[in-house]
């Protein structure tokens, strides 16, 4: 049998000891189904749990546990270093994979499946400052403050993000000025103009959903596409009825990005 860790919210915990670990997570093999993310147990602490400092970026107040697992040898899994195309190999195969890198920093096991209450093996807590953040060998450099890469809420990111403003993802400029640009566009008004102020609504979790209704009737496509990304993550009153007008839109490429954008599990 395989030994793996899997880290997972303290809260967590009394779940995972009633009925096992779910199948919540996507793995980098879109042909695979929703399983779960875990890495070999190693002689080395802090390279059996390196993803715990990065994951707890997202943990919650309590922190993370290590849940270890015990899976078949011949269970086929995937293995690989993050932002990479993994490889499938038995679970037996990527132990002896890791154990042999020189350096097993980023890499990542992905199970298929959920895993039962019977292949837990044990649920330890753990040092919270262990392993690293961002990425292998961060220290040092430059932190990226791009929309895909910051964390929203994160403590100092926002010190982070005016100190080192993105020339493309901000900070974005105060609500009430992008009213006014909107405003300023004319009507139909210019559609780069609406299609850059847009991208700054899309960085915000609320807005006036009533001050760009309108464009969801502009009669250029991409400025309704770009309607779609800056308000699929509002939780404004009215944002929920606009984005499913935009999925009636006539055309084909805006409805993609309503289905693209649903927050509804896709097949």
């Amino acid at each position: 049998m395989a030994m793996f860790v899997h880290l997972t919210p303290a809260a967590n915990a009394p779940r995972v000891r009633r009925s096992g670990i779910r199948a919540i997570s996507h793995g980098r093999d879109d042909s695979l189904p929703r399983g779960l993310y875990c890495f070999p147990v190693l002689p080395s602490y802090t390279l059996t749990h390196q993803w715990l400092r990065e994951l707890s970026r997202r943990s919650g107040p309590r922190g993370l546990v290590a849940v270890h697992i015990r899976l078949p040898d011949d269970e086929s899994v995937t293995l690989g270093r993050y932002h990479r195309a993994p490889a499938t190999v038995t679970a037996a195969e990527a132990v002896r994979r890791v154990a042999a890198l020189p350096d097993p920093r980023g890499w990542e096991v992905f199970v298929p499946r959920a895993v039962t209450k019977r292949e837990v093996h044990r649920i330890r807590a753990v040092s919270q400052v262990t392993g690293w953040r961002y990425f292998p060998d961060s220290n040092g450099k430059v932190p990226c403050t791009c929309f895909g890469c910051r964390v929203r809420g994160e403590y100092g990111s926002q010190r982070l993000r005016q100190r080192r403003p993105h020339p493309l993802d901000g900070p974005p400029p105060a609500s009430a000025v992008l009213v006014r640009q909107i405003a300023a566009a004319g009507s139909p008004g210019d559609p780069e103009q609406l299609v850059q102020t847009l991208h700054w609504f899309g960085m915000r979790r609320r807005g006036p959903v009533d001050r760009l209704a309108h464009l969801a009737d502009h009669p250029d496509p991409k400025v309704r596409r770009a309607l779609v990304w800056a308000v699929e993550n509002w939780s404004s009153r009215g944002a929920t009825e606009l984005r499913h007008r935009l999925s009636q839109d006539p055309d084909a490429t805006v409805r993609e990005a309503v289905e693209w954008t649903s927050p509804e599990p896709r097949s």
